[in-house]
């Protein structure tokens, strides 16, 4: 049976454009993009999905996600993860190492992507660990991990600190074609902190965590990638001075690529004030400016990616005074609302952020996925961007309800998502 969509606006990334199309989908794939109104009579095999005020993106890739399993079944599962990723829109997640026990091997690897097909919502793309237990000693066999399946390398929610042994990573990483995603931490300026060492964590006499603590690791990094001439990208940006260091050596041709969260281009510091444990996140929510700096460097293109960190945890790890609490925040359904407010205020254009949250991703974990044209597999979401809303935890899909945007009105929701050619989750209501 064929699909029919029609009457929707096609965010076409190749052209650069938002142009009013229908799609015709067979087999799993698009074979034909058609002006509107181009299709007079439909037979009776053909599917029709109305996307009259509708918007078409290709599916949304996030790069940087936890899904918990093995170990932390609790708080997310790979199953849960998904569907609240189907929901959000995302057809591919890539998914951090720090499980229990870690990705470290061929054997975690393999188990991830058994589950990932049991649970049929959306691909999955393990990351594996850079080092063993990722604890920066010992390099994980990046070629048998990389035949298991695995996507990426990272530690991430810890730093590679010995220098050498990151050089390494990246040579290796580079010869066996993964990508190599590094957590930016300096542990002996951060440890101890709880939110960003500035004038609020004064204020309400918490432990700081100075920009410091990132933008070394992230020069070190620079540094090794220009020495080596391989390619690393950083995580979860947050600072100004990351945002210049990244900036400096793109212009120097150093081959470097980075992402921020949604929640650095969304909130600041003093979100803190409150105690409000679901905004506790590493690194932390950084000042206005650090703000203004992520989205001046998601407007001019130093930083290619908007993932979304998604970090679930349970209300018993959240629900504490707040330095005891965990760090991180869920985002896979929020990711494109916060995102298409960018959109609103002027800072990125329609197919810039879809680009953001596409194409990039798919370009620099080297998948086929993130367009929308004739002959592409058919993973797309139909999302209404003036769909205004106030978030609801009893709404939210993920295991986990850690978000500080419930109760919140955003604007922008995804109605449907698709993969390769099958609707894999359609809202209700």
């Amino acid at each position: 049976m064929s699909t029919w969509i029609k009457s929707g606006s096609l965010v076409d990334l190749e052209e650069g454009v938002v142009k009013k199309s229908d799609l015709i989908i067979e087999k799993g794939r698009i074979v034909k993009i058609l002006p509107p109104d181009t299709i007079k009579e439909k037979g009776s095999h053909v599917k029709v999905i109305d996307a009259s005020g509708k918007v078409i993106l290709p599916g949304l890739i996030d790069m940087h996600v936890h899904l918990r399993e093995p170990g932390h079944e609790y708080k997310e599962t790979i199953a849960t993860g998904a569907k609240a990723g189907v929901a959000g829109g995302f057809t591919t997640l890539a998914c951090m190492p720090n499980t229990d026990p870690p990705n470290d091997n061929r054997a975690v690897t393999e188990f991830i992507l058994r589950q990932a097909q049991e649970a049929d919502f959306c691909r999955i793309l393990p990351v594996a660990a850079i080092t063993m237990r990722q604890e920066g000693k010992v390099l994980t066999e990046f070629g048998d991990l990389k035949k298991a399946g695995a996507a990426a390398l990272s530690d991430d929610g810890f730093p590679v600190t010995n220098s050498e042994l990151m050089r390494r990573a990246l040579e290796y990483a580079q010869y066996h074609g993964l990508t190599l995603i590094s957590h930016c931490e300096d542990l002996n300026l951060s440890r101890g902190g709880v939110m960003h060492e500035g004038s609020v964590s004064t204020r309400i006499g918490l432990s700081g965590i100075p920009s410091a603590s990132e933008e070394v690791m992230v020069f070190r990094d620079i540094c090794l990638a220009k020495l080596t001439n391989c390619p690393v990208h950083i995580a979860h940006v947050s600072t100004a001075g990351t945002v210049d260091l990244i900036r400096k050596a793109k212009e120097e041709g150093v081959p470097v690529s980075a992402e921020t969260a949604p929640h650095y281009f969304t909130l600041d510091h003093h979100a803190v004030i409150g105690y409000n444990t679901h905004v506790k996140v590493n690194p932390p929510l950084r000042t206005l400016e650090d703000v203004q700096a992520i989205k001046e460097g998601l407007s001019d293109g130093v930083i290619d990616v908007i993932a979304t960190d998604h970090a679930p945890h349970n209300v018993l790890e959240k629900e504490l005074e707040f330095d005891k609490a965990a760090f991180g925040m869920i985002g896979l359904e929020t990711a494109l609302p916060l995102t298409m407010e960018l959109v609103r205020e002027g800072v990125l254009r329609l197919t810039e952020a879809i680009r953001k949250m596409s194409s990039n991703p798919a370009s620099i974990l080297g998948i086929e996925a993130g367009h929308l044209k004739e002959g592409a597999r058919a993973d797309l979401a139909l999302i209404d961007p003036e769909y205004e809303y106030v978030l609801q935890e009893k709404a939210i899909l993920s295991k986990s309800k850690n978000s500080p945007f419930v109760g919140k009105t955003l604007k922008g929701r995804n109605e449907l998502t698709m993969i390769g050619g099958k609707v894999v989750w359609k809202r209700e209501s």
